[in-house]
């Protein structure tokens, strides 16, 4: 969604601008029309990612997520143009996420920095991992690293509802043999529900090369979110935490019950957005919403159980999606009189992977 990264970090216009060029096609229940300009989109993120890497100190990484499932009503051209345009921007790393990305390779091999800029892969099996292999092959690329998210992750899951089958540690052992069967060293990061550092040194005593985490940093003052919904995070129970379909993009995606996308019948706004749009122009929460509509056609504001719009609560922060252990966050920090939680610096957060034992959590000073 670069588009409202670089509005809110450089006070430019895409989505304000791209909705005055759609505004005749808000009524419509075609969405068909509605296309990203290549060009603008190349230039959000450069501006994204330029502005990144100039800010970069130190000998450290810095990659960026390129979501398959953000289709944008063209999915090949657009997922090509976000990754060449952060590739020339001088970005460390691209991680293939929210997709199978068969054919992502094939997109950028004719890039300069194809085979410079270290490109990972996100699985949730081996059979996905094979077919990625397989059908990158004609690239001579294989991945520089392969990120194995297990079932208790946040967000979208590359699970069935029956995820509670699967085990993080079963998979990772799983993939390891099959790369030193077939003589392949490629760093493993697995990644979902490690929440200590004592956690995370049981995957790297398996043979991983590293971990993937994420959650206790949505509780840190560097986290993008905004205040009150980190202390949403901090006071969740476990019984407010769910896996469901509301996602229009297929996936179960897990997220906290109290969000208050659940249920909220908010008009389609594919045109200022539209991130979710398929190659027809379709997508699930606006065939859901006209449902709703039809139905009720004497009601101002309807309710749409079934699906979300992904697009505009997630910009709006009200998709509070996390990994399985969020219930836990309360536990690492101090609870306020006023009952609200002391938040957290990365810095902690990170030195307490790197030296916390005995799966203990240090609570900050």
């Amino acid at each position: 969604m670069i588009h409202g990264v670089s509005d809110r970090r450089f006070n430019t216009k895409y989505i304000k601008d791209k909705l005055r060029q759609y505004k005749f096609n808000v009524a419509n229940t075609d969405k068909s029309v509605v296309q990203f300009d290549l060009g603008l989109l190349a230039e959000a993120t450069h501006k994204h990612v330029g502005a990144t890497m100039e800010a970069k100190r130190g000998a450290g990484l810095v990659f960026i997520n390129c979501m398959e499932k953000l289709t944008m009503n063209g999915p090949r051209e657009t997922l090509r143009v976000r990754m060449k345009a952060a590739m020339d921007a001088g970005i460390d790393g691209i991680t293939l996420a929210a997709g199978l990305h068969l054919g992502s390779f094939a997109l950028i091999e004719d890039h300069p920095r194809f085979r410079d800029v270290k490109l990972g892969i996100i699985v949730s099996s081996l059979r996905a991992l094979q077919l990625f292999i397989k059908k990158s092959a004609r690239t001579g690329r294989l991945p520089d690293y392969v990120v194995v998210e297990g079932p208790l992750a946040g967000g979208h899951l590359g699970f069935g509802m029956d995820w509670e089958s699967y085990d993080l540690a079963t998979i990772v052992t799983e993939i390891r043999d099959w790369l030193t069967s077939e003589k392949l060293n490629i760093p493993l990061l697995p990644a979902g529900g490690i929440f200590t550092g004592s956690d995370a040194v049981r995957f790297l005593e398996m043979g991983a090369a590293g971990v993937q985490v994420a959650t206790r940093f949505t509780v840190t003052n560097e986290c993008g979110l905004p205040a009150d919904v980190k202390q949403e995070y901090f006071k969740t129970s476990e019984d407010n935490i769910e896996v469901n379909h509301i996602s229009p993009t297929g996936y179960p995606m897990r997220m906290l019950k109290n969000s208050p996308a659940i249920g909220d019948g908010i008009r389609p706004n594919c045109e200022a957005f539209g991130y979710l749009l398929d190659a027809g122009g379709n997508c699930q929460y606006i065939e859901a919403y006209n449902r709703e509509v039809a139905a009720h056609p004497l009601e101002r504001k309807v309710k749409v159980l079934d699906k979300t719009c992904l697009c505009t609560h997630m910009r709006n922060f009200d998709c509070w999606t996390c990994g399985h252990t969020a219930y836990r966050l309360k536990d690492t920090s101090h609870q306020s009189a006023d009952g609200s939680y002391q938040l957290l610096t990365a810095e902690h957060v990170f030195q307490d992977y790197q030296f916390s034992t005995d799966d203990q959590v240090a609570l900050p000073a």
